[in-house]
């Protein structure tokens, strides 16, 4: 009766949950209604602690739907419909009709079935870490993304030895504090003034795990998937042949230092695995920027940039050659410091340096990277196979936060008088001829790789969020809407565009894809660059409204798991692992060509994220970072030769001129 009634309630509070989540900026999930509040007596082990216990509400998540065949395949005609001429719109109906009645209902029906037999996740899961681990690329440009941080507000805590210390300090207290369960659950509060109190908190930490989330409905607050955390520390990616493995090894106490392309480790932890004195911290990071020992000729962490197979096969050497221990060492270390001798010159640089840098003093695979330029600038550089940017951005957001408002160490902070001799090691590795050659080689395709990819950045200060929502149009709407004028006022088309979206409000929830480029954008964005003349300023206006409006709606379906983009992806992968025949659906031009992503974009505004940016997924792509602030718009993107970006920025820049020239009631020039 009990779980009759469990079930009721659920599909009903999921309808009401599907009609609430309607504000846009839940797509991204990183809106300054989560807060995160440190509480008294956590010490210096944890970073607070928590009332209610982190994972309280894993066990009662909603699941991830699978859409509707008939859904998927509506929306998908609707995003294919502005991309295709109409000869090549009514061929690819078609497919798609004749998918929708045969194979693909049968595919629909098989996937349904395996998704209610493994409630413990979701349908996209295995799939999507599949799709990560047996790709063959290179992870740096291709996969990994990096978020920089704001500096410290303090300018003197903006020294490399002091930021370095206070990050290592903090993520380890961030580590210890989710390990505890003392982390606060990650909860996305409509109404902070009920949900984020302590008196819900003592409240809800009662409801059993089983029906927490409900708890959390009600007062409209709604609980996200934690599952990926676990990966964040002592995790890294571990080549192999055709499908690479995750590893986490949680007896792990050492944190794992590159600097000049050297390999160190020390303990963070002691050995009843707390946190070290924070001045031996500094002392141990202080003898390491000391150590006058050279860049080495054959740099390791070079070979982490490499195809994976070939990867792979360079690893199984060094074992070979016998390095097993100090790639353990590696592997298993809590996370990877990287500390770089360069001072960065501009955001231009401080992107790619953050994004790639020299090859030599990174190790790619670890699932995280703290960068700490000479300067103090820094950044996290993450693999993408494990997690997507949710857990990243939270550990971020909090390792900000304590490091700049409760700091460990300061300027005036004398390292503690330890041996650091003793307790830092210098990894050393075995080469044979074969494995130099092999670290030679993979630093001549990372330079050529590298030495094609262009950054350039854009601010615009005319307008931002505030003027938008005034004029009740989404900000994120209006910046998609510029990229695609932008991209027709420069190239003439309009073209695949991918905007991604967290599910992470259901269980082991992933991304699902928001497609920007639609019929609406297209009329919009012609009618702006093309015909201004043939168009009153109150019709433009309509335009931007009718815009914001669908994209809008595709952003609340896609953040509801509605989109098309994953049940599509889900299904053909379930084609081939049975080894069926491709369904021409999927071998439609105009199947590739949409996911041929040629504008690839995502946001991000945190209070403690400065840029965030990435490579483009194609060739002839542009990989775009944006966030849209209180009173201006920025973009971080980047190109390969067969694009301009300089000129993309320009384009967009005057397009985001004129539509806020047309709110202002004003015709364009």
């Amino acid at each position: 009766m009990m779980a009759s009634l469990v079930s009721t309630q659920y599909n009903s509070t999921l309808s009401k949950f599907k009609l609430l989540r309607n504000n846009p900026a839940l797509s991204v999930l990183t809106s300054t209604r989560r807060k995160y509040s440190s509480k008294d007596g956590a010490g210096i082990e944890y970073l607070h602690k928590s009332v209610v216990p982190t994972m309280h509400y894993q066990k009662s998540l909603p699941r991830l739907p699978v859409p509707k065949l008939e859904d998927t395949i509506r929306r998908y005609l609707a995003a294919q419909r502005p991309l295709l001429n109409d000869e090549q719109y009514s061929n690819t109906e078609k497919v798609a009709n004749d998918f929708q009645s045969g194979v693909g209902k049968q595919l629909h029906e098989e996937l349904a079935a395996l998704d209610k037999n493994n409630k413990h996740t979701s349908y996209i899961s295995a799939p999507w870490f599949d799709m990560y681990l047996s790709a063959r690329e290179s992870v740096v440009l291709n996969f990994n993304p990096f978020m920089s941080f704001n500096p410290d507000p303090k300018p003197e805590y903006n020294d490399q030895l002091v930021r370095a210390t206070n990050m290592v300090c903090s993520a380890v207290r961030f580590m210890k504090t989710l390990r505890a369960g003392l982390l606060e659950p990650e909860v996305f509060h409509l109404n902070p003034a009920k949900s984020d109190t302590d008196s819900f908190k003592r409240l809800i930490r009662w409801v059993p795990p089983s029906i927490s989330w409900f708890g959390a409905y009600m007062v409209n607050a709604y609980p996200l998937d934690m599952s990926q955390y676990f990966r964040l520390f002592n995790s890294t990616r571990i080549p192999k042949y055709k499908r690479d493995e995750l590893l986490t090894d949680n007896k792990g106490r050492h944190l794992l230092i590159v600097r000049r392309g050297n390999l160190y480790v020390f303990d963070a932890l002691d050995r009843d695995g707390n946190l070290i004195k924070p001045a031996e911290v500094q002392a141990h990071l202080n003898y390491i920027l000391s150590d006058p020992t050279q860049a080495p000729s054959f740099p390791l962490g070079v070979l982490t940039s490499e195809n994976r197979d070939t990867w792979a096969g360079l690893r199984q050497k060094l074992l070979d050659a016998g390095n097993g221990e100090a790639l353990h060492l590696v592997d298993s270390a809590l996370f990877c410091l990287c500390l770089d001798e360069e001072v960065m010159r501009d955001y231009i640089h401080i992107s790619h340096n953050m994004l790639h840098g020299d090859g030599c003093n990174r190790w790619y695979d670890k699932s995280f990277s703290i960068i700490l330029a000479k300067d103090g600038q820094a950044a996290i550089n993450f693999e993408h196979s494990w997690g997507d940017g949710v857990a990243v951005l939270r550990f971020q957001n909090e390792v900000f936060k304590d490091t700049t408002e409760k700091p460990l160490v300061g300027p005036g902070s004398k390292p503690a008088a330890v041996d650091s001799s003793s307790a830092v090691h210098r990894l050393e590795f075995k080469l044979t001829d074969e494995l130099k050659a092999g670290i030679t080689k993979a630093k001549e395709n990372f330079q050529a790789a590298v030495s094609k990819l262009t950054i350039d950045a854009m601010e615009f200060k005319k307008g931002g969020k505030e003027q938008l929502k005034k004029k009740k149009l989404s900000p994120d709407a209006i910046s998609q809407l510029a990229f695609q004028m932008g991209f027709l006022r420069q190239y003439g088309q309009t073209v695949a565009t991918y905007e991604s979206c967290s599910t992470a409000a259901f269980k082991h929830g992933r991304t699902e894809t928001i497609r920007p480029a639609t019929i609406h954008t297209k009329r919009c964005a012609k009618a702006f660059i093309e015909q201004p003349g043939q168009h009153t300023v109150e019709q433009l206006q309509g335009l931007l409204n009718e815009c914001s409006k669908y994209h809008g709606q595709l952003t609340k379906e896609a953040a509801m798991g509605q989109g098309f983009d994953r049940h599509l992806f889900a299904m053909r992968y379930l084609a081939n692992s049975k080894g069926m025949a491709l369904h021409s659906f999927y071998q439609d031009p105009a199947y590739a060509a949409i996911n041929h992503n040629i504008l690839s974009t995502s946001t991000l505004t945190s209070p403690a994220v400065s840029l965030g940016g990435f490579a483009p997924v194609v060739p002839d792509g542009f990989g775009v970072g944006y966030g849209v602030h209180d009173e201006w718009i920025g973009c971080n993107v980047s190109s390969y030769p067969a694009r301009n970006v300089h000129e993309f920025l320009k384009c967009v820049h005057k397009s985001l001129e004129d539509i806020f020239t047309v709110l202002d009631g004003k015709p364009i020039n």
